[in-house]
C-alpha cells in the first residue's frame, strides 16, 4: 500500500508537469484565440520548462564526462592490473553515492526554503549594495534598502522597481518569482542606535519577517598614512563599520530570536579581516579585524538558538569605497583582481539565499575563480583601467541597461560552480586513487627498491 501511494504521488507529479507543459504548447498553437500577452506567456512558460529540463540534462553530461575521464585515465595508468581497476570502480562507485547523497540533502534543503525572502541590506543605495539588492529582487524577493540620505533611498527603490519591470518583460526569468518581489526603503544611519530600531521595525512592518540581514554599510578615506587621517575621518570610519554592524548586529538578533524560523546575519569581510596588516588603510583594516572577533563571539553566543551568524567576502570591487584615493599603481593592480558589484552580487546573493546553520563563509573568491585569475593575469592588463589611470568600464548606467542580457551569460568560473557536488566528490576520489597507482608504478624504479 506505501509502495502504491508514493506511485500514485509521483504519477500525479508527472501528469501535472506534462500537462502544464501541454497546456502551454497547444496554447501557442491557438494563438489566433489568445491575445499578445497569453501568447507571450505561454511561449515563456515553454521556455522556461525547457530550459530547466536542459539545464538538468547539461548538469549530467558534464558529470558523467568529468568522471569518465578520469576513469579512462586511472585505467590507463594501472596497466590492466585487476586488483587496481576494481579499486578505481570502487572509488568511483562511492564518489558517485556520496556526492549524490550530499546533491539530494541540497535540493530538498532548497525545497523546503522555496519561497522569496525577506532581506534588509544597509548601504544599498550604491556600489556593491545596490547590487545585492537587485540580485535579491531577480531573484524574487522582498528587499528593504537603507542608507543616509533620504533622497538616495527613494531614487534607488524606484530605479529597482524599474529593474523589476524589465526584468518581468525582458524573458528568462520567472515570472511568477519576480510577481512576489517587492522592494522598500528608509533612510537610517547604522551609527545611530534609534535609527537601526526603526529600520528593524520599518522591515518587520512591511515584510512581517527578517530572514537575511546584511551589513553591507561601509566607508574609508582612502589610501594614505594613518598620521594624514583627521580626528573625524577616524570617528566616522570606526563608527559606521565597527559601531554601526554591532548596533545593526544587535537589532537584528532581537528581531530574529523570536521568529519561529530565526534568521541569518551576514557581516561584510574586507582587508584586514583576517588580521594581516593594512598599510595606508589601518583603521578601515583595523575595524574588519575587530567585525571577525565580533563574529567569533556571536557564534558562540547564538549556538543555542536560530540565528546564524556569518560572513560575506566579496573581495575587491569596483565601487567608490575602494577608488577613493587610489593611485595610479592602485589602479592597475585593480586591473588583476578587482570585479564589477553586478558580477560579485550574482555570485554572492544564490549562496546567500540558502545559507544554513551558522558560521558560514561566503566568498566570491572561490577556488575556480581564483585559479583562473592567476591563469589569465597577463590578459587582465588593462581590463578596468588604461596606462594614465582613466576608467574603461562603463558607467552604472549603461551597465545596468543590459543587465537583462548579461544574466543570461555564462562564464567559464559560473560553469564550473555549476558542477554538482558528485562530480567534486568523484574527481577527488579518483584524483587520490590515480595519485596512488602513479606512487606505485614509480616505487619499483627508485634506487632500493
Amino acid at each position: 500500500m506505501e509502495s502504491e501511494r508514493k506511485l500514485g504521488i509521483w504519477t500525479e507529479k508527472g501528469d501535472g508537469f506534462w500537462k502544464s507543459l501541454k497546456s502551454a504548447v497547444f496554447g501557442v498553437s491557438k494563438f489566433g484565440s489568445q491575445s499578445q500577452d497569453e501568447y507571450e506567456k505561454a511561449v515563456a512558460k515553454v521556455e522556461e520548462v525547457f530550459s530547466s529540463i536542459a539545464m538538468q540534462i547539461g548538469r549530467y553530461i558534464v558529470t558523467m564526462m568529468s568522471t569518465g575521464v578520469i576513469l579512462l585515465t586511472g585505467f590507463q595508468l594501472s596497466g590492466g592490473d585487476s586488483q587496481m581497476n576494481t579499486l578505481i570502480w570502487y572509488s568511483w562507485v562511492g564518489g558517485v553515492i556520496i556526492g549524490t547523497m550530499i546533491g539530494a540533502n541540497m535540493v530538498l534543503d532548497e525545497h523546503c526554503r522555496a519561497g522569496p525572502r525577506n532581506v534588509v541590506i544597509t548601504g544599498s543605495t550604491r556600489g556593491l549594495g545596490k547590487a545585492l539588492a537587485r540580485e535579491y529582487l531577480l531573484s524574487g524577493d522582498r528587499v528593504v534598502v537603507a542608507s543616509r540620505s533620504p533622497e538616495s533611498v527613494d531614487m534607488t527603490v524606484k530605479e529597482l522597481e524599474e529593474n523589476l519591470k524589465e526584468g518581468m518583460t525582458a524573458g528568462g526569468l520567472s515570472s511568477k518569482n519576480l510577481e512576489r518581489a517587492k522592494v522598500v526603503g528608509i533612510a537610517c544611519d547604522v551609527c545611530e542606535a534609534n535609527d537601526v530600531e526603526k529600520l528593524a521595525n520599518f522591515a518587520v512592518s512591511e515584510l512581517g519577517s527578517i530572514d537575511i540581514w546584511i551589513n553591507n554599510a561601509g566607508t574609508n578615506k582612502g589610501f594614505r598614512p594613518l598620521l594624514q587621517f583627521s580626528d573625524e575621518d577616524i570617528k566616522q570610519i570606526v563608527s559606521t563599520n565597527l559601531v554601526g554592524s554591532i548596533l545593526c548586529t544587535r537589532e537584528a538578533m532581537r528581531i530574529m530570536k523570536n521568529q519561529p524560523k530565526g534568521g541569518h546575519i551576514f557581516n561584510m569581510d574586507g582587508a584586514g579581516s583576517g588580521g594581516s596588516s593594512t598599510p595606508l588603510t589601518a583603521v578601515y583594516g583595523s575595524t574588519k579585524c575587530g567585525l571577525r572577533q565580533l563574529h567569533a563571539s556571536l557564534l558562540k553566543e547564538c549556538k543555542r538558538s536560530k540565528v546564524g551568524i556569518h560572513t560575506a567576502s566579496p573581495g575587491m570591487v569596483l565601487t567608490d569605497l575602494l577608488l577613493s584615493g587610489s593611485t595610479l599603481k592602485n589602479k592597475q593592480m585593480f586591473n588583476l583582481i578587482c570585479e564589477l558589484p553586478e558580477t560579485v552580487a550574482r555570485s554572492l546573493v544564490p549562496r546567500m539565499r540558502v545559507v544554513k546553520g551558522a558560521g558560514k563563509a561566503i566568498n566570491y573568491l572561490t577556488p575556480p575563480r581564483i585559479l583562473l585569475a592567476l591563469i589569465t593575469a597577463w590578459l587582465r592588463q588593462g581590463r578596468w583601467f588604461d596606462e594614465q589611470g582613466r576608467a574603461l568600464y562603463a558607467a552604472e548606467a549603461d551597465r545596468i541597461r543590459n543587465w537583462a542580457e548579461n544574466r543570461t551569460r555564462f562564464s567559464f568560473t559560473d560553469a564550473m560552480e555549476m558542477y554538482t557536488e558528485n562530480t567534486w566528490v568523484s574527481v577527488f576520489s579518483l584524483s587520490v586513487v590515480c595519485a596512488f597507482i602513479i606512487l606505485s608504478s614509480t616505487s619499483s624504479t627508485l634506487p632500493g627498491t
